[in-house]
């Protein structure tokens, strides 16, 4: 054979290979804010679900294929996010999607991947609504496998007034759809607590300053102030109040244990305590191994947000799951096994044993979560003995 005969031949046998590989290869979006503000949140949760598709890969992966994750970076802007569902959808043809940080760029790209019946596995978004945002719809594509904010916000009302006593709450939100419906979801918390807040302000995501913020609610009288934002702005909030010479408890919603928070208040940001699924503390043997092959992975000694990357990862096995029982890729398939989940999942958040349903598309139920605390740059619990013992690992009741 000659070496023109030879090379024809050769990419005669590429060309039939390649596109025999790539249809062996179950396609997932990931999307998620890997610059930018949300940047913590969105580059621990890739990382948390590049982990476990490597685990998944390396073990043969799912029914004889492989998962191949196509990255997008949504730039928490929602209007990024609904060109990227739609490349995801229309050109990539992926078979599900991972992720979703901020609330807003959720809600505004679910509602395709709903319209072309591909299941979304919203890892770390927690706007209470998105996963009801077609109550008329006989199916909803939509899952999630974080403490949505209805129970964060019950557990910020019940650590503030019922735990510690407060009696005047101010409200300080970011003017997102993440902050003002988190705002939303605690005022009715504190109402049901027969607790009216004193103040309730908002500022806007890249404000550098909250001293006037916090000055009206330190004249309005408030012993403690609730939170709904992100990293940098509620690490203002903590500078504002040390500015002023002002020291209340700062209670909020996970987001206060962002290295954006911890880093950018420093001594300022010590106390504050927020609703967490998972903090980085070896207190099972899957999270003893997460976190070793995390940080042996990316480096490190502290995750930028170990609630976004062992979501994620927990996500990855959640729809590994689904896939192999269906035994299809075709999205109907994949929802009716997310919804009747045989396996169960071992997790590093908690063990998922028939985790949704056709009405229950939450994971994470209220008794998973328990309080954290920033102290000397580090999330630890809060109230040690909430993760005592057989406490450590919470499971989601049955029925």
């Amino acid at each position: 054979m000659t070496i023109n005969k030879f090379a024809l031949a050769l990419a005669a046998t590429t060309a039939l290979t390649f596109p025999a590989l790539a249809a062996d290869a179950i396609k997932v979006g990931l999307s998620g804010p890997y610059t930018g503000g949300s940047s913590s949140m969105g580059v621990s949760m890739r990382d948390g679900v590049k982990l476990a598709v490597d685990e998944i890969n390396k073990a043969g992966g799912v029914n004889g294929a492989t998962i191949q994750l196509i990255e997008r970076d949504d730039e928490a802007k929602n209007e990024v996010g609904v060109q990227i569902a739609q490349e995801l959808i229309n050109k990539e043809k992926v078979v599900a999607t991972l992720g979703f940080i901020n609330t807003g760029v959720a809600q505004a790209a679910e509602r395709f991947y709903q319209e072309a019946e591909i299941p979304v596995l919203n890892n770390v978004a927690t706007g209470s609504i998105l996963t009801r945002q077609w109550p008329t719809e006989k199916t909803n594509y939509v899952f999630r496998n974080a403490a949505n904010d209805t129970i964060q916000s019950s557990m910020i009302a019940a650590e503030a007034i019922t735990r510690q006593g407060f009696k005047k709450p101010a409200i300080l939100s970011d003017s997102t759809n993440y902050g003002q419906l988190g705002k939303a979801d605690l005022t009715d918390a504190l109402a049901k607590l027969n607790v009216t807040p004193v103040a309730v302000e908002k500022f806007n995501v890249g404000d550098t300053d909250m001293t006037a913020q916090v000055l009206k609610a330190k004249e309005a009288g408030a012993d403690v102030i609730l939170t709904y934002a992100i990293g940098p702005e509620l690490a203002q909030i903590a500078n504002a109040m040390a500015k002023l010479g002002w020291k209340v408890p700062l209670v909020g919603s996970w987001t206060l244990s962002m290295a954006s928070y911890i880093d950018t208040s420093g001594a300022n940001g010590d106390g504050a305590i927020m609703p967490e699924t998972f903090i980085e503390l070896p207190t099972t043997p899957k999270r003893k191994a997460f976190i070793e092959a995390y940080h042996k992975a990316y480096g490190g000694d502290r995750m930028p947000s170990p609630v976004s990357a062992a979501q994620g990862y927990d996500s990855v096995y959640l729809l590994a799951a689904a896939i192999k029982q269906a035994k299809s890729t075709e999205g109907r398939k994949i929802l009716a096994a997310l919804e009747n989940l045989q396996e169960k999942v071992e997790g590093v958040v908690t063990t998922y044993d028939h985790p949704f349903s056709a009405t229950d598309h939450e994971a994470i139920s209220a008794n998973i979560p328990v309080m954290g605390l920033v102290k000397a740059g580090r999330v630890v619990p809060a109230h040690p003995e909430d993760v005592a013992g057989d406490k450590a690992l919470r499971v989601k009741p049955k029925g």
